[in-house]
């Protein structure tokens, strides 16, 4: 008679050996293809080590479970408990690098600028690297992140409610005392900018460029990463859940096997 344990491990891996699939196959559709953004290929490496993870785990599930063999059973569950001590780590880490908000409102403005923060040092080593970096402004262009900015023009653009990474990315900064245009186009009175800041010097009417290199868009980036990973935090603990069940049902599996004497290949019925 067929366990419900092994039936849910069945089921289960037949899932993610399906999502593995398609990581897999979607990775190498990035390597082929030429017309792949540089922002797309970031994806790529990432894909293929979770599709190859994932299909391992699954194939060592489904042996385990489909032909009760306990030997595969036990690695497959032993995969399982490092990924729970991961998911631990992880949300340990995450508490720890998201520190308190840098983001500041300004008066009469109906959004948020940024000012650096105590970020770990290691989080603004890797987000200020050259290469990182260009990895990070080149889906920003991708993506048009700019040009959904309100159209709004004059004393109007001011009230509008613009997020602190689309205030410091998108425009120069407030400080700087640029002369308005539109929202992406603004321009350097003759007297110069308003304080010696190189940002106000780094801003670029150039549409792939706007304020991308400048260091208040980089930290306003960094303070959304610490928003992310607050939502990151909640998905993780509900993946801690979900696999602390499958390991549970694996348990169960496992003693399925142990006392119907299954050691070998053998096919249920």
């Amino acid at each position: 008679m067929v366990r419900v344990s092994n039936l849910i491990i069945t089921f289960l891996n037949c899932v993610t050996l399906a999502v593995s699939l398609v990581a897999i196959g979607f990775s190498i559709w990035l390597h082929f293809n030429g017309s792949a953004t540089l922002c797309q290929k970031v994806f790529q490496k990432p894909l293929l080590i979770l599709g190859i993870s994932l299909l391992v785990v699954s194939v060592l599930g489904l042996v385990g479970s489909c032909y009760r063999v306990t030997f595969f059973l036990w690695i497959y569950l032993f995969l399982l408990f490092l990924l729970i001590v991961g998911l631990l780590c992880f949300s340990v880490f995450a508490i720890l690098v998201t520190n308190k908000n840098v983001s500041r409102a300004l008066s009469g403005r109906g959004y948020m600028e940024v000012k650096f923060g105590d970020y770990s040092h290691w989080l603004q080593k890797y987000v200020f690297n050259a290469e990182n970096w260009e990895e990070i402004k080149s889906c920003l262009v991708d993506t048009k992140f700019c040009q959904r900015l309100p159209t709004g023009k004059g004393a109007d653009f001011y009230k509008y409610s613009l997020s602190a990474t689309q205030s410091s990315c998108c425009k120069p900064p407030t400080y700087c005392g640029l002369e308005f245009h539109n929202a992406t186009y603004w321009t350097l009175p003759i007297a110069g900018p308003a304080v010696p800041d190189n940002d106000c010097k780094i801003w670029s009417n150039v549409q792939t460029e706007l304020c991308f290199n400048c260091q208040s868009c980089k930290i306003a980036f960094l303070d959304n990463i610490k928003k992310d990973w607050k939502k990151v935090s909640l998905i993780n603990f509900g993946l801690f859940l979900l696999v602390l069940i499958v390991y549970c049902v694996g348990c169960c599996a496992l003693r399925n096997n142990k006392s119907k004497g299954y050691h070998r290949h053998k096919p249920y019925p």
